[in-house]
């Protein structure tokens, strides 16, 4: 009798090229495309081939393969700072880019294989698999690579949603729940020949996910305030450049000064040096310019402690001559602190790395008139419940508006861009809070507390967006709970097949006992 393993391994070839196929095309549903119906069919397809999977290794096999696709592509843009800024051989930096989609691919993996074994472990019925446990592990498995090895959740599943009208679900299950909502919908459509009904399940949360938007969570707090957000447009190979420091100093000192607003924000690290080596009349002159004008300043700028302690901070002069400092907390891999057994992949690139201090999760916001602003550096904004925890808390001390600080011009002009745009919307969405964008490149915008952009900068131009800012108060159900709930639910989901099982033979032993 011929083995069914060579026959076997070609389908599964075909399959897994197939579906990294479908994870490739599955960037088109995040910005800057918002493809968003195409993410239902392409998670659709892909629980489908995971039912049909003839084992748990092949359905993790589909998983990984279609995370790959996924990641290499929408992820592709650290290609440019590996190479093109870190000095990295072209070989060298696919390779990089290529082992992380793998790694990043994994979760996938475990989250498809693992329901294929819960499946087999206790005999689900195929529309319990894919409305019920298939669902839940591809969302735990989004919420797994957003928080293993300090997490990477970049274009996880619900940020695609967040021009649809499933973006109503985020101030209650934030981005993670509307994730796990596509990935109910694509399963009742994967039965839907079999169980005509199930059609009533999409309408219902679509419908619902619309009446969601059109509510409000917050509340206006407060006056409104004026705010310029500077664009400095500096090449990040320029930026560190000593021949083109003080163009870029003059450039900032020259902007901050130009006009007075309640709120004035340069980028990250748009003062591209400690303070200490700066002009010694420059933080003066801007101080003296925040108090006569009665301006806020924020500035991104390192600052040190001590010897070896350096922390990515804001630094904000106001006007009644008091200093305040926000340091980021959520550093990044590589580029802000290297993991351990690291050293010889930071040795191969041309970027001066080192480890930053941490600063605290809570730290207190900054005070603006009738606003309490709330900082964030970089890609500190793509983790949702640490943004949520900073709104909790009193209400004479919660945030009214949240702020980010970027420079992701490290990664040139690539959809790395417009993917931070979105993710810095769904947080506006989550917490009911507006978002104030101030980048090098791009993109520089204001978010309002819907998640709506209400005026942005072009990308790649220098320049000033002037805007005035309603601030907001009060709580949504995700502000308030983060992931918690949603997570022990989805939990209880994939364990549920276990205790059901284990009950069965339970039960069933003794009433095997008691017949004898």
């Amino acid at each position: 009798m011929q083995s069914k393993a060579p026959r076997a391994l070609p389908r599964l070839l075909l399959q897994s090229v197939l579906a990294a196929l479908a994870g490739a095309l599955h960037v088109l549903c995040f910005a800057p495309f918002g493809w968003w119906p195409l993410q239902i069919l392409l998670l659709l397809l892909l629980f489908a081939a995971v039912l049909r999977a003839p084992s748990s290794r092949h359905a993790a096999c589909l998983g990984w393969a279609f995370g790959f696709g996924w990641y290499v592509v929408g992820v592709s843009w650290l290609f440019i700072s590996l190479h093109r800024y870190g000095g990295m051989q072209t070989w060298l930096a696919m390779l990089a880019v290529a082992l992380l989609a793998l790694l990043l691919g994994a979760f996938t993996a475990l989250a498809m294989g693992t329901a294929d074994w819960l499946r087999r472990r206790s005999a689900m019925s195929n529309p319990s698999m894919a409305l019920l446990l298939l669902p839940a592990a591809w969302t735990l498995g989004d919420w797994l690579r957003g928080w293993v090895f300090t997490g990477f959740p970049w274009i996880v599943t619900g940020y695609a949603q967040v021009d649809s009208p499933l973006a109503g679900f985020a101030p209650l299950v934030g981005v993670y729940g509307i994730g796990w909502v596509v990935a109910v919908l694509a399963g009742s459509l994967l039965m839907l020949k079999r169980f005509r009904l199930l059609i009533a399940l999409p309408i219902l949360l679509l419908l619902g996910g619309q009446a969601l938007r059109e509510m409000s969570w917050t509340r206006n707090a407060g006056a409104p305030i004026s705010v310029r957000l500077l664009q400095g447009n500096v090449a990040q190979d320029l930026k560190f450049d000593a021949a083109h420091l003080n163009s870029t100093l003059a450039y900032y000192d020259a902007t901050m000064r130009s006009a007075a607003a309640d709120l004035i924000v340069t980028p990250e690290t748009a003062i591209p040096m400690l303070s200490t080596y700066l002009p010694p009349d420059y933080l003066p002159r801007l101080a003296e310019f925040s108090r006569q004008s009665i301006s806020t300043l924020a500035l991104g700028i390192p600052l040190s402690d001590g010897p070896a302690q350096y922390a990515n901070s804001v630094l904000a002069l106001r006007p009644d001559g008091q200093f305040y400092r926000y340091d980021k907390h959520h550093l990044v891999p590589f580029g802000e602190f290297i993991p351990w057994g690291f050293r010889w992949f930071v040795d191969l690139l041309q970027i001066p790395l080192g480890d930053f201090t941490r600063g605290a999760l809570l730290q207190t916001a900054l005070q603006v008139k009738d606003q309490r602003i709330q900082p964030n550096i970089c890609y500190e904004d793509l983790f949702g419940e640490q943004i949520a925890a900073t709104v909790r808390g009193e209400a004479s001390r919660s945030p009214t508006i949240l702020l980010n600080l970027s420079n992701i011009a490290w990664f040139g002009d690539s959809i790395a861009l417009p993917q931070h745009l979105q993710i810095s919307r769904m947080r506006a969405l989550e917490t009911g809070r507006p978002m104030l964008r101030s980048t090098n490149t791009g993109t520089t915008a204001v978010i309002d507390a819907h998640g709506v952009v209400t005026a942005q900068l072009p990308p790649f131009t220098r320049g000033v967006l002037s805007a005035t800012v309603q601030g907001t108060q009060g709580l949504t159900p995700y502000s308030r709970f983060g992931n918690s709930l949603l997570i022990t639910l989805l939990l209880l989901l994939c364990l549920w097949p276990l205790v059901g099982t284990s009950l069965r033979l339970f039960f069933l032993r003794r009433d095997q006992q008691h017949k004898r």
